[in-house]
């Protein structure tokens, strides 16, 4: 597993496209880079071997069903195979059941959702180490089929087995398009959420899964997921990176600059950022359509899970517009999320996170708290935030740096297009394509998150 790094621009293979600048006024084009794959994962070809793929759950629980009539899944390609197999390693899950924030509110979640939970069957869609799976039946659940494409299924029965659960979590190996589940569901759990919070692809098995098995009503946790952008400025990461070429122990080596900056900035990079590195950039333009209520935030994407459709999630575009709140180098975009738990009686929640809008350096203790909305009562919708001013997840915040600064004067505009989509190479793969202009020059940058 890749350790995160300081400033880790990812996942470095054993090829590398040439390294050129690409990022220029336009007209221009840009080159595809490369960018820090999430840490987290599955495992084995689902295609053969470990827990049976694709078994009938009926034949366990003696409950019949006609056959339905469907659509062949896609394809297993080799792409699949290896983001499966990347899950195996047990590193990957300990980080994210370590992850406090996220493993708490999860087990928050369903806790607040247990009437709903209680006597039900659930679907956990990528169950890994099947922790959730357990949450659930802990919750009363009457049935969990724990569904993952990964060997670490194996150990999911392994873990259920231990725990004198066998007889509620019944652990499937395959992919959600292949198992057959021969009942409906009422609640669908799942923690699909990748850098960016589409990286990866993997809501797209939980929209198959709503599709084939859930019942008209039925939970989805999470139910919402929105992500946002905001301008950084983060001077300490360009000295750091490029500054350095200018005098190395007295020698001048500021031709290595141009190389330094393709190698530091070519690709996404996640990391942690503070919000003083962004929150005093820049204000979005309330007359701009999809700002959100924060003051130095603009909403890209919202997402209902009862409603999403596949198609929707092939290219996102949105346009943005902020004006700068004071004269700084404007160094590039941060992007991070917020996830929502709320139950299809309710409403999404009417504001961002509260963590999500304060200016200046966070104040907040590094307590799961600080990840959740604050609720004025129970019933209110429970959110966790991946917001540089929320206490740091393993998912952290994902920058798409410039290559060169911009130096902004107070009140400037700086406005522009974000597209993200799944790259024709590889629909786990993200491409980034961000146009931007400021004080009548404009420029293009598109990089791609492997």
């Amino acid at each position: 597993m890749q350790s995160p790094g300081d400033y880790s621009n990812g996942f470095h293979g054993d090829h590398h496209p040439e390294l050129k600048r690409e990022e220029k006024q336009l007209p221009g084009l840009s080159s595809f880079g490369r960018a820090k794959r999430r840490s987290r994962g599955v495992a084995h070809d689902p295609r053969g071997g470990g827990l049976a793929n694709g078994v009938r759950v009926s034949d366990q629980l003696g409950e019949q069903k006609p056959p339905e009539t469907k659509k062949s899944p896609p394809p297993c390609t080799d792409f699949d195979v290896a983001y499966f197999h990347s899950y195996a390693h047990v590193g990957i899950h300990e980080e994210m059941i370590k992850d406090r924030a996220r493993t708490e509110t999860y087990k928050e979640a369903i806790m607040q959702h247990q009437s709903l939970i209680q006597g039900k069957v659930v679907v956990d869609v990528g169950c890994g180490t099947g922790i959730l799976s357990i949450f659930c039946a802990q919750a009363g659940a009457k049935r969990v089929y724990a569904v993952d494409a990964s060997d670490i299924a194996v150990q999911a029965m392994e873990v259920v087995k231990a725990n004198g659960l066998s007889d509620k979590v019944i652990v499937l190996h395959g992919r959600v398009e292949d198992v057959e589940i021969d009942e409906e569901v009422d609640v669908i759990i799942s923690e699909w959420m990748g850098y960016m919070l589409l990286y990866e692809s993997m809501l797209g098995s939980v929209i198959t899964a709503r599709d084939r098995w859930l019942k008209p009503g039925g939970l989805i946790l999470p139910s919402h997921a929105t992500l946002y952008m905001a301008p950084v400025s983060h001077p300490e990461r360009y000295s750091h990176s490029i500054d350095f070429w200018r005098n190395v122990y007295g020698i001048d080596m500021s031709a290595m600059m141009q190389l330094a900056k393709q190698c530091a900035f070519e690709e996404p990079s996640v990391e942690s950022i503070s919000g003083a590195e962004r929150s005093n950039m820049a204000r979005s333009d309330q007359t701009t359509g999809s700002i959100s209520h924060g003051s130095h935030i603009m909403q890209i994407k919202h997402i209902d899970c009862q409603t999403v459709k596949i198609q929707e999630l092939d290219s996102v575009t949105a346009r943005y517009k902020f004006k700068s709140m004071m004269r700084a180098p404007m160094h590039g975009f941060g992007f991070w999320f917020d996830v929502e738990f709320s139950d299809p009686a309710s409403s999404p929640a009417k504001t961002t996170s509260a963590t999500s809008v304060a200016s200046g350096s966070s104040s907040m203790s590094p307590s799961r708290e600080g990840n959740q909305k604050k609720r004025s009562n129970p019933s209110d919708a429970l959110v966790l935030s991946t917001s540089p001013e929320a206490p740091p997840t393993h998912w952290q915040q994902t920058i798409v740096y410039f290559y060169d600064p911009i130096d902004v004067e107070q009140d400037q505009i700086i406005e522009g297009s974000v597209t993200l989509s799944q790259s024709k190479e590889n629909r786990r793969f993200m491409n980034i394509h961000l146009e931007y202009s400021s004080a009548g020059r404009s420029f293009v940058k598109e990089s791609v998150m492997r």
